[in-house]
């Protein structure tokens, strides 16, 4: 198995998405990939305008710095649709992802599973290795 060349890591700001991020800057750091952040602009955020982006940023550049990850080595990649719609793309052009990232939620429609649901039609319909990073709450065993 090859390291992987590009990461393209699904990004909302959520504390799941943070974690996968964390992991992310982690592992792109270990083996010299590149790290694209990915975010689905869907209906809602159309209509929040770029201070939700702006924010994204920040929280992005700020999670890179608590773990000391070069920044330059980090992409944007903005497109419209479904999270699980947005990730698959990523796998082709222009991102050419060879592993996707997301956290795990497991708040979704389907809350008895503990994957969230774009996680498990991430997992059914991935055509390259996918991460699904767990919050620390997966980890509490009391």
């Amino acid at each position: 198995m090859t390291s992987p060349q590009t990461i393209a890591v699904g990004y909302d700001g959520s504390p799941a998405a943070q974690e996968a991020l964390r992991w992310t800057f982690q592992l792109a750091d270990s083996t010299g990939a590149r790290v694209v952040v990915v975010y689905a602009v869907g209906l809602m955020a159309r209509y929040e305008g770029h201070g939700a982006s702006l924010e994204l940023e920040q929280s992005v550049g700020q999670l890179a710095e608590d773990v000391d990850f070069d920044m330059t080595h980090v992409r944007w990649h903005l497109s419209d649709g479904d999270a699980c719609s947005v990730m698959l793309r990523a796998i082709d052009d222009p991102v050419n992802a060879d592993l996707l990232v997301v956290g795990s939620r497991g708040q979704g429609a389907h809350a008895g599973l503990l994957l969230g649901s774009t996680s498990l039609q991430l997992a059914e319909r991935s055509s390259v290795p996918l991460v699904i990073v767990p919050s620390e709450r997966h980890f509490d065993t009391t």
